[in-house]
C-alpha cells in the first residue's frame, strides 16, 4: 500500500469513527447513567437518515434537514422518557429490552408506512460538495472532511457540557453514585429526560450525517447498534471519552481490516473487543471496581 492509499484509508476510518461515536456515546449516556438498555438506539440512527432524505426532499436543504432531523428526535426522546422510559428506572434489564424491542417495531412500522422498502439517496449540501487536494496527490471528498470536523465540535460540547456545566455535574453525579447524590437533595427526573432525549438526538444526528454518504435502506440500524454496543464496552460504560476512543479504534480496525484482512475482517473488531477486555474488564476509560 502506497502513502496516498494509506492517507485516504486513515482519513475513511477517523471519518467512520466520528459517525460511531456520536452514536455510541448517546448509548452510553443512557446505558450508563440512566441504567437503561435502549436496544431501539439502531432504529433511531436509521431515523435520522430516513428524517434527513424526506426533510431535504421537502425543502431542498441539508441544512434544514440537519437542524430538523436533530430537533424531532430530541421531542421525541423526551417524550419517550416521559410516557414509557422513565417507568423503567429500577426495572430488571428484561423489561427494558422488552420496551425497546417493541420500540424497534414500531419505528420500523413507521418506516414501512411512510417510506416503504425503496432505497433512497440524499445529495449533500452544494457548498460540501466535491473533493478538496490535500497534496499534490491526494484529494478526499470535501463532505466527508466536514463530518470529521463536526463530530469533532460536537464531542468538544459534550465534553463541556459534562465537565463545565451543572447539569454536567448532576450527570457525573448520577454515573457515580446515584443514591448518595439522591440523599444530598440531587433530583434526577428532569436531568433523566434530557440525558436520555440527547442520546436519542446523537444517534439520529449520527444517521443524518451518514446519508449523503451511504444509502438511506430499512434496517440500516443494525448494524449500528451493535457496533455501538461494541464501542461502549471497550471504552467503558457511561465514559464519553472512552466511547471517542473506542469508536476510533473500531474505525481504524474495521478499515485498515477490510484493506489487509479482508477474509477476516468482519471478526476483527470482536477480537479487539475480547483483547482490550482481557487488558481491562472495565473497558478502556471504564472505572475500575476496587
Amino acid at each position: 500500500m502506497d502513502l496516498i492509499t494509506l492517507g485516504v484509508q486513515l482519513l475513511n476510518a477517523v471519518q467512520y469513527g466520528a459517525v460511531l461515536f456520536l452514536v455510541a456515546s448517546g448509548l452510553t449516556l443512557v446505558f450508563g447513567i440512566l441504567g437503561v438498555i435502549n436496544l431501539a438506539h439502531g432504529a433511531f440512527y436509521m431515523l435520522g437518515a430516513y428524517l434527513a432524505y424526506w426533510i431535504t426532499l421537502m425543502t431542498g436543504s441539508f441544512t434544514v434537514a440537519l437542524l430538523g432531523g436533530v430537533l424531532v428526535a430530541f421531542i421525541a426522546g423526551i417524550l419517550l422518557e416521559t410516557v414509557f422510559v422513565r417507568l423503567l428506572y429500577g426495572r430488571d434489564h428484561l423489561a427494558q429490552v422488552l420496551l425497546s424491542f417493541g420500540l424497534i417495531l414500531v419505528i420500523d412500522e413507521i418506516r414501512q408506512l411512510l417510506f416503504g422498502k425503496d432505497v433512497h439517496a440524499v445529495a449533500p449540501p452544494a457548498w460540501l460538495s466535491g473533493s478538496i487536494q490535500l497534496t499534490d496527490n491526494l484529494s478526499y471528498p470535501v463532505y466527508r472532511l466536514a463530518i470529521c470536523v463536526f463530530c469533532l465540535m460536537v464531542a468538544l460540547v459534550i465534553f463541556f457540557v459534562i465537565t463545565r456545566t451543572k447539569i454536567g455535574m448532576i450527570v457525573r453525579a448520577g454515573s457515580e453514585n446515584r443514591e448518595m447524590a439522591r440523599v444530598l437533595g440531587i433530583k434526577f427526573d428532569r436531568v433523566n429526560r434530557y440525558v436520555f432525549a440527547a442520546g436519542i438526538a446523537l444517534a439520529a444526528l449520527g444517521g443524518i450525517l451518514i446519508a449523503p454518504i451511504s444509502t438511506v435502506f430499512p434496517g440500516m440500524g443494525d448494524g449500528m447498534l451493535i457496533l455501538s454496543f461494541v464501542v461502549v464496552v471497550l471504552g467503558g460504560i457511561g465514559s464519553v471519552a472512552g466511547a471517542a476512543v473506542g469508536a476510533l479504534l473500531i474505525g481504524l480496525t474495521d478499515t485498515f481490516g477490510k484493506v489487509f484482512f479482508p477474509s477476516v475482517s468482519s471478526i476483527l473488531i470482536y477480537v479487539v473487543m475480547a483483547a482490550v477486555l482481557l487488558w481491562r474488564p472495565s473497558g478502556i476509560l471504564g472505572r475500575q471496581d476496587a
